[in-house]
């Protein structure tokens, strides 16, 4: 009886840790998490229609992009160099907020693309969550376009150069691919070589207007678009994202910009 007694015990003690183990993991109150990222290199071409179109660019790999999670319903932060330095690892049951990152939208220039992506989860104790994120461009892309009407009464041809928040310079003055800034504001300056008025005549010189765009958007085309129209008076139209932003009679008004 002894002998039995003794078994007895230890199998209730045995129920009694796991009774235990499985009130510890409950009372931690940890799930574990996985993420995995996706990429789209999809931006909004902000027109009339405003279309979405993929952009032609550099991507980064999966180890590339840098991850953050915040939480939502409490205090926590955690960083980590790449996604799968984290993925597997449990966190405390509650809502979170995973950023993934890759690229800097600060380092500006052609096929300067940066990516970042976000999404919020809910962790529940003792089950296995996964996240899936999908990163996007972070910057915003400018395109200088110049119509045949404006080449042809500028036959000299013109210098423009477009000057970022962040006070990098681009010359746009025969821009083809797409230049990937910072998400604030930009500006455009520039001269153009006019035709003569009259035979022999010497080319002139002009300034044209100032263009300024600010408040831009990530993920976001801006094209600005210099035309010249020479019907009954020649007259300099400039465009953004095909709204006029300035209309100016060449031959009276715009010599007040040199």
């Amino acid at each position: 009886m002894k002998k039995v007694f003794t078994i007895a015990s230890l199998v209730a003690l045995m129920f009694v840790a796991c009774d235990n183990t499985n009130n510890k993991f409950e009372a931690s109150g940890e799930g574990s998490v996985t993420i995995t990222c996706g990429l789209s290199t999809d931006a909004v071409a902000v027109t009339r229609a405003e279309l979405t179109t993929e952009v032609s660019c550099a991507t980064p790999s999966l180890d590339e992009f840098t991850l953050d999670i915040d939480g939502v319903s409490m205090n926590y932060s955690a960083s980590y160099d790449n996604i799968e330095e984290f993925n597997g690892s449990y966190l405390y049951k509650g809502s979170y907020k995973a950023t993934v990152v890759a690229g800097d939208v600060n380092v500006e220039g052609y096929d300067k693309a940066a990516f970042i992506g976000e999404a919020e989860f809910d962790v529940v104790a003792r089950q296995h969550t996964n996240v899936d994120i999908i990163a996007t461009i972070a910057n915003s892309l400018v395109k200088v376009e110049l119509t045949d009407g404006f080449k042809t009464y500028f036959p000299g041809g013109c210098t423009l150069e477009l000057t970022t928040a962040l006070g990098n310079k681009f010359d746009v003055s025969a821009q083809e691919e797409l230049i990937f800034v910072a998400p604030t504001s930009f500006v455009i300056n520039g001269k153009a070589v006019k035709q003569p008025n009259q035979s022999g005549a010497a080319a002139v010189e002009v300034t044209l207007p100032e263009m300024k765009c600010e408040n831009l958007k990530p993920r976001t085309i801006y094209t600005v678009k210099l035309d010249v129209s020479n019907v009954g008076q020649a007259t300099l139209t400039i465009t953004l994202n095909e709204e006029l932003q300035e209309s100016v009679n060449i031959d009276e008004e715009l010599n007040q910009y040199a």
